[in-house]
C-alpha cells in the first residue's frame, strides 16, 4: 500500500468512525439544556461532526493531490516495521484481554516488560524499571487522583491494603 492509498484509506476510516460516533452520541442530548449547560452527549458529537469535516478536508486535498502524502507512491510501511506494529497490536490485544483476568496492572506490567525488553530490545533493567513504574503511576493517577476504578481481576485482594493506606476503605 503506498503512502497515497493509505491517506485516503485513513481519512474514509476515520469518517466512518466519526459518523459512528456522532450517532452514538445523538441519544443523548446533543444541544444546550436549559439552566444545565451543554447535553451529555454534545462534546462527543460535535468533536467527532468536527473530526467529520477534517475527514472531508483530508479527502479534498487528495483528490487535488494538494498535499506531499496525497501524490508519494512510496510504500506506507516498510516490512520490518510493519512486523513492528503488528507485534505491538498482538501484544497490546493480549493485554486488554488479561484486564479481566489478572486485572489492569498486571497486564499493563506484563505488556510493558514484553515491549520494552523484547519488542524495543532495551534489556532487563529497562525492562523493569518501566514495567513496574507505569502501573504504579497509572494506579496513583487513576485510582487515587481521579477515583476511577480499573479492573483489578484475581489480584483485586491485594489493593485493599493500599485503599485502606490512602483512607478510601469504601472502595
Amino acid at each position: 500500500m503506498s503512502v497515497r492509498q493509505a491517506e485516503i484509506a485513513m481519512a474514509v476510516a476515520m469518517a466512518a468512525f466519526s459518523i459512528y460516533l456522532m450517532w452514538k452520541s445523538a441519544e443523548l442530548p446533543i444541544g444546550w439544556i436549559e439552566d444545565e449547560g451543554p447535553g451529555g452527549g454534545a462534546w462527543p458529537f460535535w468533536l467527532s461532526a468536527l473530526m467529520l469535516v477534517s475527514c472531508a478536508g483530508v479527502a479534498w486535498n487528495w483528490l487535488r493531490r494538494r498535499s506531499a502524502p496525497s501524490r508519494s507512491l512510496q510504500p506506507f510501511v516498510e516490512r520490518r516495521a510493519a512486523g513492528t506494529v503488528l507485534s505491538t497490536a498482538a501484544l497490546l490485544t493480549a493485554a486488554v484481554f488479561l484486564f479481566e483476568i489478572v486485572g489492569a496492572y498486571v497486564a499493563l506490567f506484563l505488556f510493558m516488560f514484553v515491549y520494552i525488553g523484547f519488542i524495543g530490545r532495551r534489556g532487563l533493567p529497562a525492562a523493569l524499571v518501566y514495567a513496574v513504574a507505569t502501573p504504579v503511576a497509572v494506579f496513583m493517577f487513576f485510582e487515587i487522583l481521579i477515583k476511577v476504578i480499573l479492573p483489578k481481576g484475581v489480584t483485586d485482594p491485594l489493593f485493599y491494603p493500599i485503599f485502606r493506606y490512602f483512607g478510601m476503605g469504601g472502595l
